[in-house]
């Protein structure tokens, strides 16, 4: 005996370790998309998909071992807090929620069932015909969101301002349909300049009316 020795300890008392219902499959990491241990809590890199969940299920499934060890909850309940359903933030969500379903509700019965619009001919600002009147050509797009054939009748504001449409006035669109409108507007040759105009097409017997508005062009003087 060498009494110089400290005393020896006893050996260590090795156990089993403990993990619960987890039988260290690893099939909750190999599913997972962003390749992430979920057994190491709380993770940035989570989608919240739920891959490991079913899969964890399934082998505790064949295991007869009871659902849950992967879910869905809070740290506060995972740690045995108390947990609050009812926050702030759920009656923010749900207000913007509804906001969202009011105003999408509110489009789709309040929605334009016509639409017009307006294009110039880029080819030429304007043309001067013999007899000096100046014209302007335009297409004028209308788009019938209805489900039934309608009748549109197109004029031009304002009145008094010496130009005159020459095409067709009056069109049939039928059911969704886009229908260009090929249209000429004339001025006598007193016209220079730039003019404001506007179409205006409405829906024969009421209804419809859309106002859009364009610019004539004459020679500058």
């Amino acid at each position: 005996w060498d009494g110089e020795l400290a005393e020896v300890a006893p050996l260590p008392k090795f156990a089993p370790e403990e993990l619960g219902d987890c039988i260290d499959c690893t099939i909750c990491v190999q599913v997972c998309p962003t390749g992430i241990d979920i057994r190491n809590g709380l993770q940035y890199e989570c989608i919240a998909c739920g891959a490991c969940i079913d899969a964890c299920d399934e082998v505790m499934d064949k295991m007869g071992y009871p659902h849950g060890l992967i879910r869905y909850s809070t740290q506060n309940a995972i740690d045995g807090k108390p947990t609050r359903v009812l926050r702030p933030r759920i009656f923010v969500y749900g207000l913007l929620l509804l906001g969202l379903c009011g105003a999408w509700a509110w489009g789709v019965t309040h929605r334009s069932e016509l639409i017009a619009e307006v294009l110039r001919d880029r080819n030429a600002l304007y043309r001067q015909s013999a007899d000096g009147s100046i014209a302007n050509d335009y297409t004028l797009k209308l788009i019938n969101k209805s489900q039934e054939t309608r009748r549109y009748r197109i004029t031009l504001e304002p009145a008094d301002a010496g130009l005159r449409l020459q095409g067709q006035t009056e069109v049939q669109a039928g059911p969704e349909q886009v229908l260009p409108v090929a249209l000429n507007v004339v001025a006598d040759g007193q016209v220079s300049g730039r003019r404001a105009l506007r179409f205006v097409v409405e829906r024969e017997g009421g209804g419809e009316k859309r106002v859009v508005e364009s610019s004539f062009f004459g020679p500058v003087q």
